[in-house]
């Protein structure tokens, strides 16, 4: 029986990522040990303001999916960090939009008071402009300096190309939110995409043209400060990642995100939240781990396509 994907038509990597331990070709699959957990991501639900054209997790003002997680929720994991002895340094929201939660200050209060890095993926668009949520970024930007940073999606340098992703009237929506975090004084990032058919080089100056004409303190040439995601279409063909493959391509796994993060997300009728793998894979049953951190010390079967080109191949990092 043919793979398929979700248009009905035989799926590129047809056979391959079915064995968590053992690859189409039957070779030993790659795995990555919780190494060095330096990054928690709380997934605050998948409902968004606006439904963008490719977005990994299909957020949009009616996907419930993943639902709001709570500030009691993220405490509590975060007294499992200290229980589990977790050498975090940082502590990341991402949604759908995190500013749709109505406890997104409370919780990034909860992560700053314990002394961690604050990151939130934000569209800094209505939702965050709320007078509530600008009130309180303020507020935690005071008693926090330089503890908190928003990295804002901005899928291409230019008006045309963000808003064929995101809708008519986002790219200018997304540059008064962040004019208004410029004038706040809040450190911020930027979260781009490399599909427009441009080098690196190319997207990059493009980006430096933008933040100088609008007085935005953001490195574009730093990819920590402008991380430029690839497409991560599923129906691509994509190699799978064998044991063998760490030395042939130079790489260790302990530079692969999953050795340096997990995400807690909450399920729409579940009890409690769950520990994930991965940022990329919230839909992904193979790759929730348990419901606590120490269920989710255990090593991950690289058994995704997302695995071999976001990740091995592509060299990206959700975190800062």
């Amino acid at each position: 029986m043919k793979d398929l994907d979700e248009t009905g038509a035989a799926s590129a990597n047809a056979g391959k990522f079915r064995d968590p331990e053992r690859t189409a070709k039957g070779e030993a699959r790659a795995h990555v040990a919780l190494t060095r957990p330096d990054t928690l991501w709380f997934n605050t639900g998948t409902l968004c303001n606006i439904e963008c054209e490719n977005c990994y997790i299909l957020s949009s003002p009616t996907n419930d999916a993943l639902v709001y997680i709570t500030e009691a929720e993220v405490a509590e994991y975060l007294d499992q960090i200290e229980a589990r002895g977790w050498p975090v340094r940082e502590i990341a929201f991402t949604g759908g939009e995190p500013f749709m939660n109505p406890e997104m200050i409370g919780m990034a209060r909860a992560a700053l008071s314990r002394g961690y890095e604050v990151l939130i993926l934000t569209n800094a668009m209505r939702p965050m402009m709320r007078k509530s949520m600008r009130a309180g970024i303020e507020e935690l930007n005071a008693a926090y300096p330089g503890k908190m940073t928003f990295r804002i999606s901005v899928d291409h340098w230019s008006e045309e190309l963000h808003d064929k992703e995101r809708g008519k009237g986002a790219f200018a929506r997304t540059l008064e939110g962040m004019d208004w975090l410029r004038d706040a004084g809040v450190p911020m990032a930027v979260a781009g995409r490399t599909v427009w058919g441009e080098s690196d080089a190319e997207g990059r100056a493009g980006y430096a043209r933008l933040y100088a004409a609008r007085g935005y303190a953001i490195d574009a040439g730093d990819p920590g400060a402008t991380v430029l995601f690839p497409e991560m279409d599923e129906r691509a063909e994509v190699p799978e990642i064998t044991t063998a493959c760490w030395d042939i391509l130079g790489k260790s796994p302990n530079d692969v995100m999953c050795a340096s993060s997990r995400m807690v997300v909450k399920r729409k009728g579940a009890a409690r939240p769950a520990v994930l793998a991965c940022t990329l894979l919230p839909y992904a049953p193979e790759f929730e781990l348990g419901e606590t951190l120490a269920e989710a010390e255990r090593d991950v079967a690289l058994n995704h396509p997302h695995c071999a080109k976001f990740c091995v191949l592509g060299g990206a990092s959700c975190s800062a």
